[in-house]
């Protein structure tokens, strides 16, 4: 890697977008291809010496803010906005990405949360922590979630997933609510002391823009589930689904249950997970 790569991405990203990509108007003709140095500092908001020193190298340290606002003008994707918070943090010299393990959140699973997972089968249901990682699922959860892409990453995070996958705005037909949720969840679960949270935070603030940060900005006090959360299936078409949390006292993990909110979602759940209907027993003393 170069002295400047970070100088030379923000470069190459400004170049490779016309005026109209921001909502400028044309501008008369150019020297060199892309957006003016000036241009983007407008949409940016950012002054345009300070961007000079950030593509000639002469500023190593942008803040969060600069760069999210950087990489919200620059109309970068996702994986655009990783690369560059990644050429941030080796350009600063915070190389190490990875919080303190003391705070690391819990991933361990206690033989007794497996054995009740294994009793919920078929049912889609599975182990999360604060961070919204799925450390441990049910068959049913894969059916329901791996087509639509959620098991792809290691470890699958449901918050990451909602706020960074394009597939997740297809799979939640109410996206702004699921999305309203996530939020509210990870601020609510991240203490000030939570690097691993704020790492987490910090990492969406770049991946998703204004779509998080936003959120985050306005959110307060616990979050609250929706009674119904729609989705749409690849191979089960539209559900409807309720979900029952079940915390975990001794533990920074809780269980989700997915459970149907309408008898043709129960019909579609049943055919996908093979679940058998009337198969529930009372267990005796």
């Amino acid at each position: 890697m170069s002295e400047n790569e970070l100088g030379a991405y923000l470069r190459l990203r400004r170049e490779a977008l016309k005026p109209a990509d921001v909502g400028l108007p044309p501008g008369g003709r150019r020297r060199t291809p892309g957006l003016r140095r000036s241009e983007l500092a407008t949409v940016a908001g950012v002054s345009v010496e300070y961007l000079t020193r950030l593509e000639q190298g002469r500023d190593r340290n942008p803040s969060v803010q600069v760069l999210v606002s950087l990489a919200d003008a620059l109309r970068m994707t996702p994986d655009e906005r990783m690369h560059l918070r990644h050429l941030a943090k080796v350009t600063s010299g915070g190389i190490a990405l990875c919080p303190a393990a003391s705070q690391a959140p819990a991933r361990a699973v206690r033989p007794s949360v497996r054995a009740l997972l294994e009793r919920l089968e078929p049912a889609p249901a599975a182990l999360l922590n604060r961070l919204g990682e799925v450390i441990a699922r049910t068959t049913g959860f894969e059916r329901l979630f791996a087509p639509i892409g959620l098991l792809d990453d290691d470890p699958p995070n449901l918050t990451r997933y909602v706020f960074t996958d394009v597939r997740a705005r297809i799979a939640f037909p109410d996206w702004d609510k699921v999305a309203d949720e996530q939020a509210a969840a990870l601020k609510y679960e991240a203490g000030p002391d939570d690097s691993w949270a704020g790492e987490l935070i910090d990492m969406l603030s770049f991946a998703a823009g204004e779509a998080f940060t936003e959120r985050m900005a306005r959110t307060a006090g616990p979050p609250r589930l929706a009674p119904v959360q729609r989705m749409a299936h690849p191979g089960a078409g539209e559900l409807r689904l309720a979900r029952e949390p079940l915390d975990l006292l001794t533990d920074d993990q809780r269980i989700l249950v997915y459970l149907p909110a309408d008898a043709a979602t129960a019909t579609a759940l049943d055919r996908l997970t093979g679940r058998h209907p009337g198969a529930l027993r009372a267990v005796s003393a």
